[in-house]
């Protein structure tokens, strides 16, 4: 595990677009499903890292209560499955059904939509306006694993209300961390700074 900190990606930046497998439904989902939504929220997210474990039961709850809102989520894992088989698509769909994700997991095989979105860690959260302009990226709140703080989402959900009200989002955005995301060798991305050798 490689403590990685968001890329912190400029706010205003256009949502990438994104043509991806759901390891639930089977069908695909893009992008383009989103365009006339109240928002799009963009989470990078796997099934073995520690820091999604701690803040997956409140996921779930943010993803049931604000999918009711209207605001669209997707969760998208980019680990490479191969060196990491806790995170292959059928373990995908057993956690996503498991902790109830109103949101479709999608897998992304190539890893070229994290790259497109300059994911760095899990989670990673992106949260788009209407217009599917960057809002926000950063932390759902300071709660990390044996911090004893609790697991609330109060900075994400602070910024996914304004963004369903037509508000800019909060101007303190602070950093997601989270494990690196599993590149497989030789695709980690310019943006990645791998960790130096040991010597």
């Amino acid at each position: 595990m490689v403590r990685t900190n968001s890329t912190m990606l400029p706010l205003g930046t256009p949502a990438p677009d994104f043509e991806l497998p759901d390891t639930v439904s089977g069908r695909t989902v893009r992008r383009a499903d989103f365009a006339k939504g109240k928002g799009l929220l963009v989470v990078f997210l796997c099934n073995h890292c520690p820091f999604v474990k701690h803040v997956r039961e409140e996921l779930a709850r943010f993803s049931k209560e604000y999918a009711a809102k209207g605001l669209g989520i997707v969760g998208i894992n980019a680990n490479d499955a191969a060196a990491f088989p806790e995170d292959a698509p059928d373990a995908m769909r057993k956690e996503a059904e498991r902790l109830g994700y109103a949101f479709p997991y999608l897998f992304d095989e190539s890893q070229e939509v994290a790259k497109s979105y300059t994911a760095a860690c899990t989670p990673d959260f992106f949260l788009f306006g209407r217009d599917l302009r960057l809002a926000y990226r950063g932390q759902l709140d300071d709660s990390r694993p044996e911090s004893g703080i609790p697991v609330t989402g109060r900075d994400l959900r602070a910024a996914a209300d304004a963004v369903l009200a037509g508000r800019p989002a909060p101007k303190e955005q602070r950093p997601s961390l989270g494990c690196n995301i599993k590149w497989r060798p030789g695709n980690e991305p310019r943006y990645f700074a791998p960790p130096p050798p040991k010597s």
